[in-house]
């Protein structure tokens, strides 16, 4: 880890102390593990750091685990222009409180993302102001990028093209 990193997870551990659940380093990349009742306090925090500040908010994209506990993750993406560095954030919820506060309030251009979230994954974001459907109609009772959705589709809910 580089030593800008260094500093700004010391900060973030000191500031936030038990909200900081983990801290992995993986071929370059830093990911913190955030409880997620501090999300938007630690993503405002981020983006005002007055030592290396994250402006941008690169992505927000859901993964299933497919685990008993802690199933669904969120992920966040931020960049420092000022210091060219990287920093991914990570909430995990339970599938049956799958639901994480929206950082809208922080950065606005993480509507579409969560939104995408939302569809495909199936997590809630509180407080986001116009939290429907991007890819899928809104009677579409399913989420697509669930690990237990079927491969070939639920049978009779949307026409899949016709093969040959």
């Amino acid at each position: 880890m580089n030593e800008t990193l260094e500093q700004v997870i010391a900060s973030l551990r000191e500031r936030f102390g038990e909200a900081v659940e983990d801290v992995v380093e993986f071929r370059g990349d830093v990911v913190v593990t955030v409880a997620r009742d501090s999300i938007v306090t630690v993503v405002e925090y981020l983006r005002d750091h007055p030592f290396c500040p994250f402006p941008l908010c690169e992505d927000v994209f859901g993964i299933d685990q497919f685990t008993r506990k802690k199933r669904f993750e969120v992920n966040y993406h931020f960049f420092s222009v000022l210091k060219k560095v990287r920093i991914h954030l990570k909430v995990r919820v339970d599938e049956d409180d799958a639901s994480v506060p929206s950082i809208t309030g922080v950065f606005p251009g993480a509507g579409w993302y969560e939104r995408e979230a939302y569809d495909m994954i199936g997590v809630h974001f509180p407080g986001h102001k116009d939290l429907r459907r991007m890819y899928m109609t809104e009677d579409f009772e399913y989420h697509p990028l669930r690990k237990d959705f079927p491969l070939m589709g639920v049978p009779g809910s949307i026409p899949l093209p016709k093969r040959g």
